[in-house]
């Protein structure tokens, strides 16, 4: 089992950073109704990914690794665990812009978005990138047993 849930683990971390490379590469183009509606389902798919990357990690921290006291003791995990949170935080930003497209898109109108917005949007999408290059690193650490 504890290959299976690592597997589905990387599964979701991989899924997330193409899903947030994605959303990068889309908002620096002209928005148009296809690409604003591949935000939307690629936010989407960013947020499911998310929340099964959430739970599977949890399940491996207290049933299929180490154990909870040597997760939450090491630094590495702390740290790598509260980027994780700031980068669901940040995704706010991008995702309540996402959603506010609906009814343009339903009518089959591109949605407005204003140059401050744009610019909130992608900084938060560059946030997430810069946050997922932090996690990797710590990653690297907690795989060589350090900064416990």
């Amino acid at each position: 089992m504890s290959t299976l849930f690592a597997f589905l683990h990387h599964v979701c971390a991989f899924t997330l950073v193409s899903a947030v490379a994605i959303e990068f590469a889309l908002i620096r183009g002209e928005l148009t109704l296809a690409s604003a509606r591949r935000l939307q389902l690629t936010d989407t798919v960013l947020g499911i990914a998310a929340g099964a990357l959430l739970v599977i990690g949890l399940l491996r921290v207290f049933l299929f690794e180490k154990g909870a006291d040597y997760y939450f003791h090491s630094h590495a995990f702390l740290a790598k665990f509260s980027i994780f949170i700031v980068i669901g935080l940040l995704s706010i930003v991008p995702t309540v812009e996402f959603l506010s497209w609906r009814g343009a898109l339903k009518a089959g109108q591109v949605p407005a978005i204003g140059a401050g917005k744009l610019k909130l949007v992608t900084a938060a999408i560059h946030g997430e990138l810069l946050a997922i290059v932090l996690i990797l690193l710590f990653a690297a650490i907690m795989a060589r047993g350090g900064w416990v």
